[in-house]
């Protein structure tokens, strides 16, 4: 059994944990194969964008400390060989969106992976934690920086210095979630959104979105603003610029190609 399941709906890249016995705790062959899904994420040029999601009835119990633990503490957890990327993109930009979903208990190292999606869905019953503190450890996947910059300084130590539990609720107002649906409609929300970013967005006007926010992030507003006109010029250059310009004449869909 594959510890992450893949699916490709048309443009689609549905990516599943898939260890719901052990609660999907994270051993080393589902971070290998969920570093490898997300090569192929972003490596494929069909796939327009991802979603992520857990089987069983949680996301993630968190890492399985014994299996993966010797290999943090040793510094040999990295992503650097061929057909793989850092599945808590810590490893620079990236082009294609990827929209999550969660359930039941979202903890530890499931918070990271969510603050590094671009679109987040819960149900009212989720529950969240960053009880690595409670471990006689930290948050090492990313939260100690994109929490404080995505729900405030003081929000973001609430949970990262208690490492207490919280619900759907808390998670959508700390800006941590962007939509809390009825349960067991997480995953058809999320390939909702999915499937609306990979057929009615344009794929170039996709990627300029998300090369520009960061490019905002990374270098700076003026960085950003200095790009906006030159790229803005590119898209009405190609041919999905210019078949957005004659759907809107024409008063229909428009049907972009990526080009």
């Amino acid at each position: 059994m594959t510890a992450v399941t893949i699916e490709q709906r048309g443009h689609v890249l549905l990516m599943g944990l898939n260890r719901p016995e052990k609660r999907n705790a994270f051993n080393l062959a589902m971070i290998d194969e969920l570093a490898a899904a997300y090569h192929r994420l972003e490596a494929d040029d069909e796939i327009r964008c991802g979603v992520l999601f857990g089987h069983g009835h949680h996301f993630t119990g968190g890492l399985d400390l014994a299996e993966v633990g010797p290999l943090v503490r040793e510094g040999r957890l990295d992503f650097s060989s061929p057909g793989r990327r850092d599945p808590w993109r810590k490893d620079g930009t990236w082009s294609t969106p990827l929209v999550m979903a969660v359930q039941g208990w979202v903890m530890t190292l499931a918070i990271e992976l969510l603050l590094a999606a671009d679109i987040r869905i819960a149900p009212s019953d989720a529950r969240f934690a960053q009880m690595e503190i409670n471990r006689g450890i930290y948050a090492f996947g990313g939260a100690t920086i994109r929490l404080p910059r995505d729900a405030g300084w003081g929000n973001a130590m609430r949970w990262l210095l208690t490492g207490e539990p919280y619900d759907a609720q808390e998670a959508l107002r700390i800006g941590l979630v962007q939509e809390v649906v009825e349960p067991g409609r997480q995953l058809d929300r999320a390939i909702e959104l999915a499937e609306a970013i990979a057929t009615k967005s344009a794929p170039l006007g996709v990627k300029a979105t998300l090369a520009s926010a960061h490019r905002a992030r990374l270098e700076g507003e003026a960085a950003a603003f200095a790009r906006l006109e030159p790229e803005m010029a590119e898209l009405f250059d190609s041919e999905d610029g210019r078949e957005g310009l004659r759907s809107f004449i024409e008063r229909r869909e428009a049907r972009f190609s990526g080009r």
